[in-house]
């Protein structure tokens, strides 16, 4: 092959790859668009429970539950909530609650995430941890979306 025919075919896959460097992307892991470092970057983390979504009304809502041990001082909830459509305005902390499998309540610590507004939040929804360890846990989280209440529940 000629000098001149190798030089021309790297030009020609040169401008290829600027052409279409947009058009492709390489993954690493999975897709973090929210900006938040920790939140929702995969759909199953330590506690080994796979994440669960709410897409009735104009808001979706994904949770993972993230460390779900007895041993830790707080249960963590990796939670994202997108829409199109509205501003997600919700106080995470006002509006959710944890049950365990004997019907007991329990309210957030705290929100570790975006602040209320805009169409893309996420974050982690802190609890106390449960002790002893309940066989099952539902979480609920109320008015959002107009869904009255969006239930999530594992088995331990």
């Amino acid at each position: 092959m000629k000098k001149t025919t190798v030089i021309f075919i790297v030009i020609l896959i040169a401008i290829l790859v600027i052409a279409l460097r947009d058009s492709f992307t390489i993954n690493v892991g999975p897709e973090n668009t929210d900006g938040v470092v920790g939140a929702n970057d995969s759909t199953e983390d330590i506690s080994g429970l796979e994440t669960i979504e709410s897409n009735e009304g104009p808001v979706s809502v994904a949770v993972t539950p993230l460390d779900l041990e007895t041993a830790s001082p707080s249960w963590s909830f990796d939670v994202t909530l997108n829409t199109h459509s509205e501003e997600i305005g919700e106080d995470l902390v006002a509006v959710s609650e944890l049950l365990d499998d004997a019907g007991k309540i329990y309210k957030p610590t705290s929100w570790e995430g975006s602040p209320p507004g805009g169409h893309h939040r996420s974050g982690i929804l802190k609890f106390n941890s449960i002790s002893p360890r309940p066989e099952s846990l539902e979480l609920k989280i109320n008015n959002v979306g107009g869904i009255s209440v969006r239930s999530f529940k594992w088995d331990l």
